[in-house]
């Protein structure tokens, strides 16, 4: 007869946060109010000189602070309602809808930026080359500063090849990177800036600034992407297939069991989930597969079912 000792013995919470969780969202929080107190002091600088240049840097950089509000917002939601029943399998995932909405504000801007480019690049406008040089370079130190913040626990891959999609495929904060890469994003237009000014200034080569405008919202749109699409992928609970192989490799190694069903997919930065349904001889229970899929490390919730 079953106990309740027995039952409690397979009782377990769905808390699958990273274990950076709150360090991750301090990070982003004091990332946030950089941004913010830059994005003040560059539009009330603005109004008192009457720079549209400042002014245009200005409303670019509350756009990042919004993306970034809501990296920060994520990461207290998903701590808040973390052991929330109504979630079946936790909040591990909010992050990653983040990501994913920071992915489609960080497309919008590449888009912003090119055609503005594209437009400058037929139709040059008078540039103050000193004034937009100095917003440039403060901007710079602020998104360095940023990045720094972000940095600690982050691996700074971009999707720029197959190996940096797979590993955001079975691990990572989404949502820190999310962040990161909008401040990346922010310095890169900053250094791509400078030296278009300083070529304008000294070399007289106007047309280096939409030029540079465009490689910059080149390199952004592709990190945007290689983010959504990276996120996107979590939240359609893609098969992970990395974790998938090595459970088929443990599970059917010794040639008594097959799998008739598999399922794999993440439910936190640092967790998976699995449906494991295996066919096989009268001796094989649902005990034993679990004792073969001790190795599998990212695995934190397990249904095994016999055959």
């Amino acid at each position: 007869m079953t106990t309740s000792r027995d039952i409690d013995a397979f009782v377990h919470d769905h808390v699958y946060l990273g274990a950076s969780h709150d360090d991750n969202a301090r990070r982003t929080l004091w990332v946030v109010v950089l941004t913010a107190v830059m994005m003040i002091g560059e539009i009330f600088a603005g109004y008192v000189t009457g720079s549209m240049a400042l002014l245009a840097d200005g409303f670019h950089m509350a756009t990042h602070a919004g993306a970034l509000s809501v990296a920060a917002i994520a990461y207290a939601y998903a701590k808040q309602h973390a052991s929330n029943r109504r979630f079946s399998f936790g909040t591990g995932k909010v992050g990653d809808l983040a990501g994913f909405a920071s992915a489609l504000v960080l497309g919008l801007i590449a888009l912003g930026i090119g055609i503005e480019s594209i437009l400058r690049l037929f139709e040059p406008i008078k540039v103050a080359f000193g004034e937009a040089t100095l917003i440039a370079v403060v901007g710079l130190s602020v998104n360095i500063l940023s990045a720094f913040l972000l940095s600690g626990s982050h691996h700074h891959h971009h999707g720029h090849d197959d190996h940096a999609h797979d590993h955001h495929a079975h691990g990572g904060d989404n949502n820190l990177r999310s962040a990161y890469v909008h401040v990346l994003a922010d310095a890169l237009t900053s250094v791509l800036a400078i030296a278009a000014l300083l070529a304008g200034r000294y070399l007289g080569w106007v047309w280096m600034d939409p030029v540079m405008g465009i490689v910059g919202a080149v390199v952004i749109a592709r990190w945007s992407w290689s983010l959504m699409r990276d996120t996107a992928s979590v939240l359609l609970d893609s098969t992970d297939s990395h974790v998938a192989e090595e459970i088929q490799d443990l599970v059917e190694g010794p040639g008594d069991v097959r799998i008739a069903d598999l399922h794999v997919w993440r439910v936190g930065p640092e967790a998976h989930a699995a449906i494991v349904g295996v066919v096989g001889s009268a001796g094989i229970n649902a005990g034993v597969i679990r004792d073969r899929l001790v190795p599998v490390h990212e695995l934190k919730h397990l249904t095994v079912e016999c055959h």
